[in-house]
């Protein structure tokens, strides 16, 4: 990007890169990218992980995290970070990514999140709502309710809530109920008190990756066979022998499950491959989905095909490249 040499161009004040889309569709390969471009002009950049999965010590195959060779030299944080024994919230993550970002600041970098975890960098920018604790008695009751009364009940005490939610939703309907009944506040006037987001303080440049569907179906089929082949296996056995509880994230992670049933010979190779492969499509078509939907509509989106040998997205980010 060339600059007028009659006038020296301001770079923004607290700039942080966003670079979101489903797995498979080149986030990672962009985000070194962008970085090598920051520091190519005399700046600074540290990538930051915003993947559910990829923040766990445990998954480094399963997540594909970045190896060295993909990390390009350039700076990573908040990849593996958390033991697979704890459970990390959108809450807590966002909580350690602020810290993180602020210390990019002060370094004078460039903070690149990059990841498809959108409550993560939902919560992250527009803030938590400070909902207090449910209180137990309130919660065994509502739980314990058929979905149809449940439902019954919030058209009757938080109408506006209910007419946002499908009858059949047992789960939100169950956590809007509860929240009215516990607190007498209803959850949407919860969340227009919400604290702790960054948007306003920040210069954001985001970019949101929605290639081609095929396209991304091929990578991800072919991404969970060549993880079965480089350690996968490996690492949810040795995962399988720390005993911990199924329902902790790390042990739903996509693949944990399917190559867990291998292992216990209830499963074949061939319907593994299967099976990891189709869990892995149906979760980018949820990720392709909430990113089209829910994301700012001014954000820019890049529905072309990442090629790592290719990638030029100087346009999109011009306002970081000011060097």
């Amino acid at each position: 990007m060339s600059t007028k040499s009659s006038s020296k161009v301001t770079p923004p004040e607290r700039p942080v890169a966003l670079i979101a889309g489903p797995t498979a569709s080149g986030k990672s390969a962009v985000a070194v990218a962008l970085a090598q471009r920051i520091e190519a002009g005399g700046g600074k950049a540290v990538v930051i992980n915003a993947d559910s999965a990829q923040v766990y010590a445990d998954l480094a195959v399963l997540s594909a995290r970045p190896t060295e060779e993909e990390m390009g030299g350039i700076e990573h944080r908040l990849f593996g970070a958390w033991d697979g024994a704890v459970a990390c919230s959108a809450a807590r993550w966002a909580e350690v990514a602020r810290e993180e970002i602020a210390q990019c600041h002060e370094a004078g970098a460039v903070p690149i999140l990059v990841g498809g975890t959108g409550m993560y960098l939902k919560v992250l920018l527009e803030g938590i709502a400070p909902i207090p604790a449910i209180e137990p008695e309130v919660r065994e009751v509502v739980r314990a309710m058929p979905v149809e009364i449940a439902y019954e009940a919030l058209l009757i005490e938080d109408p506006e809530r209910a007419t946002q939610l499908e009858p059949g939703d047992s789960q939100r309907i169950a956590r809007a109920l509860e929240v009215k009944r516990s607190t007498g506040v209803t959850l949407g006037d919860w969340q227009i008190a919400k604290t702790g987001g960054i948007a306003e303080e920040i210069a954001l440049f985001p970019l949101v990756l929605l290639p081609p569907r095929e396209w991304l179906y091929e990578r991800c089929d072919h991404r969970f066979a060549t993880m079965l082949k480089t350690g996968a296996l490996e690492e949810v056995e040795a995962l399988l022998k720390r005993g911990l509880d199924p329902d902790l994230p790390v042990m739903r992670a996509i693949g944990v499950p399917e190559i867990s049933a291998l292992l216990g010979e209830q499963a074949s190779t061939q319907a593994t491959v299967e099976a990891g492969a189709q869990a892995t499509r149906n979760y980018a078509k949820r990720q392709y989905t909430w990113f089209r939907r829910q994301t700012d509509t001014e954000w820019p989106r890049l529905t072309t095909k990442i090629e790592s040998e290719n990638i030029d997205i100087g346009d999109f980010f011009a306002g970081l490249l000011l060097n």
